[in-house]
């Protein structure tokens, strides 16, 4: 598990402002529930995985807020 700040990655940035927005608009059009609060019971282990990851770790953009 990571600690700290994540090391910030520009083709990930770009790619999740564009192909990232397009692919969950159109899955919240296809699937109930898509994105919706509630759904890690579904995913219990990665869940948790995520929540703890975005309790530990924090990005550079967040020093400037």
């Amino acid at each position: 598990m990571k600690y700290g700040m994540r090391k910030p990655s520009l083709k990930k940035s770009l790619s999740a402002r564009t192909t990232g927005r397009a692919k969950r608009s159109l899955k919240k059009a296809l699937i109930p529930g898509y994105g919706k609060k509630g759904m890690g019971i579904l995913h219990p282990k990665k869940s948790l995985y995520n929540k703890v990851y975005n309790k530990t770790t924090f990005s550079i953009f967040d020093l400037f807020k």
